[in-house]
């Protein structure tokens, strides 16, 4: 089942293969913070910043989830759609 980024409930980023691959475009682009967890934990705890959320997502038409990851590891086009932000 592929996931994505979203805000708002807009789609925000293109779909990927795995929730992991999600978080890993999530924290390359700024939106994940680091949150004290409370308790006696030496390292913060990471969540995705308000308003986002990881969601299970059908792909696009003609989008590969596999293909946008390969893509974004070599460095190209993880961007995210800020407009729908």
């Amino acid at each position: 089942m592929p996931y994505a980024l979203y805000c708002d409930d807009a789609k925000i980023s293109k779909a990927y293969p795995t929730e992991a691959s999600v978080w890993k475009h999530a924290l390359e682009s700024g939106l994940v913070v680091d949150v004290d967890p409370g308790d006696e934990s030496p390292r913060p705890r990471r969540i995705l910043d308000n308003g986002y959320e990881i969601r299970a997502c059908a792909p696009e038409a003609g989008e590969n989830p596999e293909h946008n990851d390969a893509e974004a590891h070599a460095g190209r086009d993880y961007q995210l759609s800020r407009s729908a932000a």
